[in-house]
């Protein structure tokens, strides 16, 4: 005698979270990918706010900052600096790059770099993990 079964057995469940799960690691690669990209483009953008607060400080100051006080004469008038502000040139949140680490400033003499170390943390790489330099964007 047959009876009627109704439900799914092991096998199709199994077979479902295989699909499910397929789906799902194809779906969070493209999501975090995503992510990533918002982070590097932000990070450029923060750069161009960066470059244009150096700008305004080299107008009112005559020079870029020192190495030695670096991205922080934007917050805080310098003793070298006698026309700074009148007020900050630039918020602090903006001084950390999307990966919560302070961007690197680095006074050449002739021009000034800006730069995040990307995702990673660590210089070079490829990808999401490349570094963002206002060099970049010259």
């Amino acid at each position: 005698m047959l009876r009627n079964e109704k439900g799914m057995n092991l096998i199709e469940i199994m077979i479902v979270m295989v699909i499910i799960g397929g789906l799902l690691s194809v779906i969070g690669t493209t999501v975090f990918n995503a992510l990533d990209r918002s982070r590097m483009s932000t990070a450029r953008i923060q750069i161009s706010e960066i470059s244009k607060a150096l700008e305004m400080y080299s107008t009112d100051c005559k020079s870029y900052p020192s190495n030695d006080v670096g991205l922080q004469a934007l917050l805080q008038a310098p003793a070298d600096c006698k026309n700074w502000g009148p007020g900050q040139y630039l918020k602090k949140n903006v001084l950390t790059d999307p990966w919560n680490r302070e961007f690197l400033y680095e006074n050449t003499g002739q021009k000034y770099i800006i730069k995040s170390l990307g995702k990673d943390g660590k210089e070079g790489g490829e990808g999401v993990n490349a570094d963002i330099s206002s060099e970049d964007e010259k």
